[in-house]
């Protein structure tokens, strides 16, 4: 019986959530705004599907967007099944929530949750259930960041047993130490407004891991398929990334539009100090530079959109975009490395470098002059390095793990004719396969018999 059966059944005896509520103590301001935000955080799932799938070759289009696509699906359930309760359930050890809390989202519906310790989960304003909408965009594209790094040589089957491992082991264990009133970098003082830490640099350490243990692609690396696409899925990212930070104040106030203000600034600083950089280095401005520097300037705010000025985040996403532009020159000419589509040197370095700043401009933090600040930051360093190699060590036992039961990289020959042929046996508009690839794949699988 497979484990979508198994949930569907299960389905049929959870118990129905209450919608009914003293609704004196919900803000419908609150409510329009996260209604709203939760849009714009699932519209950033296919926007990345565009940004991605425009960056591989012609043969991999298709699967590179769909790798991104399927995580609306296959995380969805498993976020309203189990993963809710991993994330914001009843904490244990300051780790990961109780499975048990919201199974299959019982006790998740209008009103507002009081954990055990008497701190409310999830907003005081705002119903649960919306709560729990939010965050699980956040889950959604959290996994479709790694698919960037091997792109062109993935298993679709691999890649789907390791999203799950990933969601179960790293994602919300993550989520609840960072984001859960009990969790245990929230206790030490780490500020992640946004995903600095649970979305972008558990991502970035995990497509490491994973470009490293998948190898370098055996084909010849291929032009970009459309560029366009990949303007349309920066756009959309930058759109729904209002909803990703201006959204995580939960509600509709002054922390949220100063997080939308740090957002657009940070976005188009970066955007122009990539091209500029570029240029200094004697590239031309690219439609492709113009796109990563904005998306990287999105990562870079995310961790402290709400809590600095527009002069710190301009200098914040400054800072970090000549450090991820000079990350993505030194892994394509000094390392071995073959993270297809730099997904550590722009979401994991921005990520981490995100962090460590926040760190140092929160009121709270080293720029305080105190000696509490300097703990604080010294926090902010500390979770970086338990992220860096819990996730990195985990990745990696997963991808290991799950290659011994069915294997992560595909054939060489599956290589050659592309994965959208390969893999799912659709092609993508005019891209043409030949005769002499499709003769090597299908002697491929002869072989096999």
């Amino acid at each position: 019986m497979s484990a979508m059966t198994l949930i569907a059944i299960a389905g049929l005896f959870a118990k129905e959530p209450t919608f009914e509520c003293d609704w004196s103590v919900i803000d419908r301001a609150d409510v329009a705004w996260l209604i709203t935000a939760t849009i714009f955080v699932l519209m950033m799932t296919p926007g990345l599907s565009f940004f991605y799938g425009g960056m591989v070759g012609a043969k991999n289009v298709i699967s590179t967007m769909l790798q991104s696509f399927i995580a609306m699906g296959i995380i969805c359930v498993m976020w309203m099944a189990f993963g809710f309760s991993l994330a914001f359930g009843d904490d244990i050890g300051g780790i990961i929530g109780d499975p048990t809390t919201f199974l299959m989202l019982e006790n998740v519906g209008a009103e507002v949750y009081t954990a055990p310790t008497g701190n409310i989960v999830g907003g005081a304003t705002i119903p649960l259930a919306l709560f729990c909408l939010f965050q699980m965009k956040f889950a959604i594209i959290t996994p479709s960041l790694i698919t960037g790094s091997f792109a062109e040589r993935v298993r679709f089957s691999g890649y789907l047993f390791f999203m799950i491992f990933f969601f179960i082991v790293i994602y919300c264990p993550l989520a609840h130490m960072t984001w859960h009133p009990d969790g245990l970098f929230l206790k030490w003082g780490v500020v992640d407004f946004a995903g600095g830490i649970v979305v972008h640099a558990s991502s970035g350490v995990a497509a490491l891991a994973g470009a490293i243990f998948l190898g370098r692609r055996t084909t010849k690396k291929s032009e970009p398929a459309n560029i366009p696409f990949v303007l349309l899925g920066a756009a959309m990212l930058w759109l729904g990334w209002f909803g990703f930070n201006a959204g995580s104040s939960l509600h509709a106030d002054g922390m949220a539009v100063k997080a939308f203000l740090n957002t657009t600034v940070a976005s188009g600083t970066a955007m122009m100090t990539w091209i500029f950089f570029d240029c200094l280095r004697g590239r031309k401005p690219s439609a492709m530079g113009a796109s990563v520097g904005c998306v990287v300037g999105l990562v870079a705010i995310t961790p402290s959109a709400a809590y600095v000025t527009v002069g710190q985040a301009t200098f914040i996403s400054f800072v970090i975009a000549i450090c991820c532009n000079i990350a993505v020159y030194w892994r394509e000419k000094k390392t071995n490395v073959d993270d297809a589509l730099d997904v550590f040197p722009t979401h994991g370095t921005g990520g981490i470098l995100g962090t460590v700043l926040t760190g140092i401009f929160i009121q709270e933090g080293l720029i305080s002059g105190t000696s509490e600040g300097v703990v604080v930051f010294l926090y902010h360093i500390l979770a970086v390095v338990i992220v860096f190699i819990y996730t990195f060590v985990v990745s990696y036992f997963g991808y290991w793990l799950i290659d011994k039961m069915i294997p992560m990289r595909v054939s060489h020959e599956s290589e050659v004719v592309g994965l959208d042929f390969s893999q799912h046996d659709e092609h993508y508009g005019l891209a043409h396969v030949g005769e002499r690839e499709i003769a090597e794949y299908e002697e491929h699988i002869k072989s096999k018999g």
